[in-house]
């Protein structure tokens, strides 16, 4: 079973109940919803597609970060949905421990952050004339997981280098967000 739709609506119903002033901000979502898009597809690219990020906080209260080799800046573990997934929870997994060599397993998603993301960020991802891709948007819905094991293997066909950051260095809407889930102290 592969993400759907439905499941796309629940979660952001979900975040938007947590988050009621950030509907304005979902409007681009909203509309490729509306619009009947195809926003599980990675070539869906009028409207932008969903893609799943791991805000991963180690016993110190630091978020992970990785070096994107494509981009070339530093990222929150993540990426496009595969056929594989099912659920957008699920590919926020598979995407940490391809990246990262973080086994899923040794992933806690905090209380009342298993279903509901963290966060969701709509950003720009520029034309990859290589691939064939023009510019587009991603639909990332960033679920924060905890960790207690840190050894990091980076894929190094995706990634180039990782760090364990302070909160302080994501942007404030992010950190306010995982703030409260992350180890008192940080």
């Amino acid at each position: 079973m592969t993400v759907i739709r439905p499941e796309i609506d629940h979660v952001l119903s979900k975040y938007l109940d947590r988050h009621p002033g950030e509907a304005d901000d979902m409007a681009l979502l909203l509309h490729a919803l509306d619009e009947g898009h195809d926003i599980t597809s990675r070539k869906e690219f009028r409207t932008g597609h969903v893609t799943a990020g791991a805000a991963v906080i180690d016993p110190q209260g630091r978020v992970l970060m990785i070096r994107h080799k494509t981009l070339d800046r530093w990222l929150l573990p993540g990426g496009h949905l595969e056929p594989e997934d099912q659920s957008l929870l699920g590919a926020s997994l598979r995407e940490l421990e391809e990246e990262t060599g973080i086994p899923w397993q040794q992933v806690v998603s905090p209380p009342a952050h298993d279903v509901t993301p963290a966060d969701i960020d709509i950003h720009k991802i520029p034309a990859n004339p290589a691939k064939d891709e023009p510019e587009h948007h991603h639909f990332d819905f960033r679920y924060a997981h905890w960790v207690e094991d840190t050894d990091v293997r980076l894929q190094l066909d995706e990634v180039t280098d990782f760090e364990w950051r302070p909160l302080s260095d994501l942007p404030s809407n992010l950190a306010r967000k995982l703030a409260p889930v992350a180890p008192s102290g940080s």
